[in-house]
């Protein structure tokens, strides 16, 4: 009973963990679709220990529990088998914003979620069903309960680091749920014994689709690379020359790479300019050392190379595998860049170093995470930085709503002398600058006249044509407080509205 109890609470948590990893390439990885994947299995849980009571009263039989744990590892190994089709279908839909229907990429998530009702049930069924079986006399209830609850929550303490430090990097999602299941059949066995062989198919089945069906749930054209890390799903693709690098749902474009083109015509471009923001003249030999918070594939520590030479650059990146596809398919071997895996905030904290320009670009989209917002971190930011250095963050909004750029850009006026906003043109993006100096744009006017990249000072006049003012009393955010996920839902919710209403 006790290996029953056991397994059941690991599986359950780590099922749990590693639904999270099945959403990521369609839905993404927010917070509330956090909630409501934590909130459902809850719910699950709660009715198998309701059922599984009721079960074990009409039934108190060992064989049924190991039979309804031979069913729960067929289900729990099926999961994502089924859940594929589906995810195909809700991405399709998602990619297709011209034609979005709201309620139809809800149905897609809430049938996808519902694949978790009947695993996660029976799971729930085991405990109460194990406690009905083990008690055999009243005045012991209390210590067969008390042991059966703390080795199942052993199990699922195990399951809380399974998944995240040996399954997922070692088999990838899927095989991580049929390694869950395969652990849930042979604990069947051993229950049933003898008549164990009546269940031998499930791991057979299992273990045929794992090997026989492809995995993918991208078939985007021009793939040249899929594959899975702790963090993220992560693909390559490549349209005529150019390869980008794309995570979880695809929505967003993370690192760009041409070898026959330097501009990226995008955020990365910008992000070069910052240290122009200070009074002029200013010129490109006194930048010395860049850090970039959100490395990704090295769109911009190549950008910054090309232009201001082999200066030293710390690039940070929480994801060891997009570093190694960074390697691989963009270009990213620069002898001046120091890669830093760790989280953003406290790899930065932990480097010696001061610098002349600080990148902000850790987008998981369309969310920042909030612990790199807030007036507690930009002061972070601002002790990091030279005499005349300079923040940029990237922050991203709608055509029309500007609430998280303004929030950014007036939690940073509390911290630097001078704060800058400039919209990324052909983007849903604005990057918000901040100077330890006090400056105005026109010290960015004046310091064309000391570019002598062509790139610099094309890029320099875009930001110049889209200088905008930003609510100096917009929300201010603090370590304590950062709604910063509360924001981008309304930005998403405005979106899709103003878009179905076009």
């Amino acid at each position: 009973m006790l290996l029953a109890v056991f397994a059941a609470g690991l599986v359950s948590l780590a099922v749990e963990l590693s639904a999270f990893r099945l959403f990521a390439p369609v839905f993404g990885t927010s917070n509330l679709i956090s909630a409501v994947v934590i909130g459902l299995i809850l719910l699950y849980l709660s009715a198998g220990y309701v059922i599984g009571g009721r079960w074990a009263d009409r039934d108190p039989r060992p064989i049924v529990l190991y039979r309804l744990i031979a069913v729960a590892a067929l289900l729990v190994g099926l999961i994502p088998f089924i859940a594929q089709p589906l995810l195909r279908a809700a991405r399709d839909n998602l990619q297709d914003l011209a034609a979005l229907d709201a309620a139809l990429v809800a149905l897609a998530f809430g049938v996808t979620i519902v694949l978790f009702a009947a695993p996660v049930t029976l799971l729930g069924c085991v405990a109460p069903f194990a406690l009905r079986l083990s008690l055999g006399r009243v005045d012991q209830s209390g210590r067969v309960a008390g042991r059966l609850y703390a080795v199942s929550t052993l199990g699922s303490f195990i399951g809380s680091f399974l998944p995240e430090l040996v399954l997922l990097n070692l088999v990838g999602t899927r095989g991580t749920f049929v390694a869950l299941a395969l652990a849930l059949s042979a604990v069947a066995f051993i229950g049933l014994g003898r008549r164990g062989w009546l269940f031998v198919w499930v791991p057979i089945l299992l273990v045929l689709l794992h090997a026989r069906l492809p995995a993918a749930i991208s078939d985007l054209p021009g793939t040249l690379y899929q594959g899975e890390s702790s963090y993220n799903y992560i693909q390559v693709v490549q349209r005529g020359e150019t390869r980008f690098l794309l995570l979880n749902e695809g929505q967003g474009v993370h690192s760009i790479y041409n070898p026959t083109q330097l501009a990226t015509n995008g955020t990365w471009d910008y992000f070069t300019i910052a240290p122009f923001f200070n009074r002029s003249p200013y010129r490109a030999e006194r930048v010395q050392r860049v850090a970039i918070v959100g490395l990704a594939g090295g769109s911009l520590a190549r950008l910054l190379t090309a232009l201001y030479g082999p200066i030293a650059i710390d690039g940070i990146e929480i994801d060891p595998a997009i570093v190694d596809v960074g390697r691989r398919y963009f270009d990213m071997t620069q002898s001046n860049l120091n890669v830093v895996v760790g989280d953003g905030r406290a790899a930065l904290n932990a480097l010696p170093h001061t610098y002349d320009l600080i990148a902000v670009d850790a987008f998981r989209v369309p969310y920042i995470p909030w612990h790199l917002t807030t007036r507690e971190y930009l002061l972070e930011l601002r002790a990091h930085l030279t005499a005349d250095g300079v923040a940029a963050i990237n922050v991203g909004r709608t055509r029309t709503d500007y609430r998280l750029v303004d929030a950014v850009a007036a939690t940073a006026a509390g911290v630097f002398p001078s704060v800058h906003v400039v919209d990324v043109a052909g983007s849903l993006n604005s990057i918000v600058y901040a100077t330890q100096q006090p400056t105005t744009s026109d010290d960015l006017r004046q310091n064309l006249a000391h570019m002598d990249q062509p790139l610099l000072q094309a890029t320099a006049q875009r930001a110049l044509q889209n200088l905008r003012a930003y609510d100096r009393d917009a929300v201010i955010f603090t370590d304590d407080n950062a709604p910063v996920e509360h924001l981008t839902n309304a930005l998403m919710l405005d979106f899709l509205f103003n878009l179905k209403g076009q």
